[in-house]
């Protein structure tokens, strides 16, 4: 097939291309249960325009998705959110944002595939489902913070005690944040680089 003029293949944007600086790049997975901001997180901190592949809300996920305090979401990701943020002139990292509803959890296993770290958002009005996201982590033997996504309608409890409900160990970091801000959104990155840093100065990270 011969590709000439219009029809030529174009090559990436240079907006998605990486800084010619860039040393090194990291793979950070975003998770958490339905609704709890991972893709608008995505979109807030990203440097590039995001990869998002959300559909249409339909009557077959009634009974099946859990969208409680959601109840305004029309759209929900299948397969995963994609960014890139750069946080040095040598470091970029890579973002993926995994599909929140439990019927996609099968994905999760391939996108934590190279995963250095993970950053955990949580829903103060839905703390169970942290649970499960946390367990897969520690299964899969990947590092994570935990985010707690400042909702407007949900409680607000002193950390010691979100740590406890959720049964952290002091070493993970927990912090609040609001994931429409780029610069929080940036400072949970910046968490979670700076505690992988820590791990790999204590032979911890493997």
């Amino acid at each position: 097939m011969d590709f000439k003029g219009s029809d030529t293949i174009p090559g990436p944007r240079a907006e998605d291309q990486l800084p010619h600086t860039a040393q090194s790049a990291v793979k950070i997975v975003i998770v958490g249960g339905f609704g709890v901001g991972k893709t608008t997180m995505v979109g807030s901190v990203s440097e590039i325009k995001p990869l998002t592949t959300e559909e249409t809300m339909t009557q077959a996920g009634i009974g099946v998705d859990d969208n409680f305090g959601s109840a305004s979401k029309t759209a929900t990701t299948v397969a995963m959110d994609f960014g890139r943020i750069k946080i040095t002139e040598q470091l970029v990292l890579y973002l993926f944002g995994t599909p929140g509803q439990e019927r996609f959890w099968f994905l999760w296993n391939g996108l934590f595939e190279g995963a250095l770290g993970a950053v955990v958002l949580v829903d103060t009005r839905r703390l169970e489902v942290s649970f499960d996201v946390m367990g897969r982590l520690e299964e899969r033997g990947v590092p994570f913070v935990v985010a707690v996504n400042s909702f407007p309608d949900a409680p607000r409890y002193p950390i010691a005690d979100l740590r406890t409900a959720l049964d952290l160990s002091e070493q993970i970091p927990i912090m609040e944040c609001d994931v429409r801000r780029r610069a929080s959104s940036r400072d949970v990155l910046m968490t979670l680089m700076r505690f992988l840093h820590s791990l790999a100065m204590t032979g911890s990270l493997t």
